[in-house]
């Protein structure tokens, strides 16, 4: 079994970091290596998440307060690929494993290796659900809940389409039941069609393209995020009336819906975890290795673009992005105390 052995130092940061000292009893973690093992990057939100875990990494490398800090995607997005991807971090001897998960119980085995080797391994956006893991996630169900309501409170009635993210994640799976436990409640509703889009644009938008004409007339589309803008596409391709697409805070999503609110008053919501989630977890992962005492469960609040808010979030969205968050060490240091 792997053995880590911690010194006992104060842990030294800048302010550019927005790191502090851990104080007293805090262990020194520049020789320590986190590594993000990462099973998908086939759309923005990937790519964002990838690119902030980037600059923090190096920027706690720079700073001399890890060794290493690097990623790996796995190139088919299968469960049994990340499996292989994660025994291989355990043999090249990292300290903790940060997870992106195709699924949350596939990995179980290989995470359970992980932790009998005596790595710190914390999953977020897509988690597993092996105990010995941390989890850092939003609440799903409540991101495709909030999503008829928010039809809801609009006074739409009629047919709705489901648009789905990869089958067989924890993402998926979760907004899916938040959105069909809301419908349920709600008589007014019903969903005619459903499709995974997969959290891409060019997909949602052949896959809605390939249902619209069984379809009846749509008065709502509940998104999982990426898809909004190909499903606008494929209803403006079809000639199909546009219903209220709910939207998930993409560039091209943005810029669509000012587009349509500047010339048709259009109206909708937009809603989605941060990409920058990869920074929380890869600070919760440095604290774990300091000897911080971290929840196993923890929840990130859902970023949410209202119609009021549109101009100021597209304005500071770089094209091809995604409304973002990025976390200090400071931000996590802080939240890991509220909520022991």
């Amino acid at each position: 079994m792997k053995q880590h052995r911690l010194s006992i130092a104060a842990l030294a940061a800048t302010l550019a970091l927005g790191a502090v000292p851990l104080g007293a009893g805090a262990a020194d973690t520049k020789a320590r290596k986190i590594a993000l093992s990462n099973n998908f990057a086939g759309n923005s939100w990937r790519q964002a998440m990838l690119k902030s875990w980037d600059k923090v990494g190096k920027n706690a490398v720079a700073q001399g307060l890890l060794a290493q800090a690097p990623s790996f995607t796995t190139s088919e997005n299968q469960a049994t690929e990340q499996a292989a991807q994660i025994q291989n971090l355990i043999l090249q001897g990292f300290d903790a494993i940060v997870i992106n998960a195709a699924s949350p119980t596939a990995l179980n085995g290989a995470v359970k290796q992980a932790c009998d080797a005596g790595i710190v391994v914390v999953s977020f956006d897509g988690i597993v659900n092996e105990p010995c893991a941390w989890r850092i996630a939003v609440d799903f169900k409540q991101l495709g809940q909030m999503q008829i309501d928010y039809f809801a409170s609009r006074g739409l009635k009629g047919n709705l389409l489901e648009v789905r993210g990869i089958a067989g994640v924890f993402v998926d799976d979760e907004i899916h039941q938040g959105v069909t436990a809301a419908v349920a409640k709600r008589p007014e509703y019903r969903i005619v069609g459903s499709v995974h889009g997969n959290w891409t644009q060019t997909v949602a938008q052949k896959e809605v393209s390939a249902i619209l004409s069984t379809l009846p007339q749509v008065a709502a589309v509940a998104t999982q995020g990426g898809d909004g803008y190909g499903v606008a596409q494929a209803f403006k391709a079809a000639g199909r009336a546009m219903p209220v697409i709910f939207m998930g805070n993409r560039h091209d999503e943005l810029a669509w819906w000012k587009e349509q609110r500047d010339a048709h008053q259009y109206q909708t919501m937009s809603a989605s975890i941060a990409p920058g989630a990869s920074t929380f977890a890869f600070w919760v992962a440095q604290q774990i290795l300091a000897g911080a005492k971290v929840p196993k469960e923890m929840k990130l609040p859902i970023s949410v673009v209202t119609q009021e808010q549109l101009d100021e979030a597209l304005k500071k969205t770089e094209p091809g992005s995604v409304v973002n968050v990025e976390y200090t060490q400071q931000q996590v240091i802080d939240f890991i105390a509220k909520t022991r």
